[in-house]
């Protein structure tokens, strides 16, 4: 990996990318071949050829330049599990991946549930080539019991508020977090997962569940508190994200919401849509994930989804672990896998058919509008905030390749198509 561009040299680094298309829906020059130059942050040219002089020139076939990519759902571990993951290793992964705007999870030591915590990850990735927004906590020490002060901690730079791996059990809590945050437009985020139902699966409730002799983890238990939410929702007109959708029936339940009016949206994770529970039967500890891998049906059901529009996002649900809890029995392995440096290539491997636009929906626009961040577009005088891939490439991610601090993912070593080659933000080039 490599840096170029440092903050007091902006105003004299020239970047070049020649003959790249551009995937931007909102760009006059979407769907064109052109040269793309890049004066300090600013893109200053687009031209079918650009002569000037440049300090670094990037010419690769294939080459396809999007805005940059945006992750809803990351655990960056830090503070306090560090030997996980930090602000550092995993900005350097989001990079690896592709992505200039990450959010990062409130499950720390301590909780990110107040506007100190909130300030201290803000001030902290300042430097980093990756935006990270801190995600606030909905109650405090995001254990379901009261409010964290989520108006605070969104003045201080909260994206929005979800307690995360800890989704809100409790209706009264949530209607009330429901109400706090429609007052100044906020957004809640919730993992569908009702911890009473299937209390100690391990995997979903089915036939391999059966055979493989570990306790289910029911669709219902997912399906039930989507529809509660919902319920909510309606109640209280507010925005509501679920994210880590993984059920059939989930997604009708949402698809029938959106066509109501209902200010919802969703978002599936990369590993949702490859693997489904059939591929436990090795018992790999990789695949332990919460919402549980489902049935052959249900994942191809998000994959549909994923192309027909009802997902409005792609999120890694990216959780570090370290060796121990990982390698050992699958009743005691920790849940989660990494997920940032393979998102791209996992969708575009299975989905060859998608379209570059509904790429750029899936991984960077509608994020962007769904919590309010900034706009970019390819044009000339717009600040330069880049993701360059192919989708012809592979990827082959190695161990040694491995920029997260953790390696808790079934996809090293193996093939897939599509690949990331860089980002541009803040100024800074950071090339793969």
């Amino acid at each position: 990996m490599r840096l170029y561009c440092i903050k007091f040299h902006l105003n004299c680094m020239k970047i070049l990318v020649r003959q790249a298309l551009i995937a931007d829906p909102n760009s006059a020059f979407n769907g064109q071949i052109t040269d793309i130059l890049i004066d300090g942050e600013q893109i200053s040219k687009i031209a079918a050829h650009i002569t000037e002089t440049a300090d670094e020139v990037i010419e690769i076939t294939g080459l396809t330049v999007s805005p940059g990519w945006v992750d809803p759902f990351s655990h960056f571990c830090d503070p306090g599990f560090e030997y996980k993951e930090t602000l550092e290793t995993g900005a350097a992964a989001a990079a690896a991946g592709g992505y200039t705007h990450v959010f990062v999870l409130p499950n720390t030591k301590p909780v990110v549930d107040n506007k100190t915590q909130v300030e201290y990850i803000s001030q902290k990735s300042k430097s980093l080539p990756v935006t990270i927004h801190p995600l606030g906590a909905i109650t405090k020490g995001t254990e379901g019991k009261d409010l964290a002060e989520m108006y605070d901690m969104k003045n201080s730079g909260a994206i929005a508020f979800s307690d995360g791996l800890n989704p809100v059990q409790s209706p009264g809590l949530f209607v009330k977090a429901l109400q706090y945050v429609r007052s100044f437009d906020g957004v809640l985020i919730q993992v569908p997962l009702d911890k009473t139902i299937g209390a100690g699966g391990l995997i979903n409730e089915g036939v391999i569940s059966t055979r493989l002799g570990l306790p289910g983890l029911p669709a219902l238990a997912e399906e039930v508190i989507i529809k509660r939410d919902i319920d909510i929702l309606r109640y209280t007109q507010s925005k509501l994200h679920i994210t880590g959708v993984s059920t059939q029936n989930g997604l009708a339940l949402i698809k029938a919401a959106k066509a109501e009016g209902l200010n919802l949206t969703c978002s599936v994770t990369p590993y949702h849509l490859f693997f489904c529970d059939e591929d436990m039967q090795t018992y790999d500890t990789n695949l332990k994930v919460n919402p549980p891998l489902r049935s052959k049906a249900d994942m191809l059901a998000l994959r549909d989804a994923v192309l027909n529009g009802t997902v409005d996002c792609i999120a890694t649900h990216h959780l570090p672990q370290d060796w121990d809890n990982k390698t050992c029995e699958f009743e005691y392995a920790k849940n989660g896998m990494t997920g940032l440096e393979t998102s791209f290539a996992v969708v575009n491997h299975l989905l060859p058919e998608i379209a570059k636009d509904r790429l750029v929906q899936l991984f960077s626009q509608n994020a962007r509008t769904i919590f309010g961040l900034p706009v970019t577009t390819i044009s000339e005088g717009a600040i330069a905030e880049l993701t360059l891939f192919t989708q012809s490439e592979n990827t082959v991610l190695s161990r040694q390749q491995l920029k997260s601090k953790s390696s808790n993912t079934p996809f090293l070593d193996r093939e897939l198509n599509g690949k990331v080659l860089g980002i541009f933000n803040k100024g800074l080039l950071t090339l793969n």
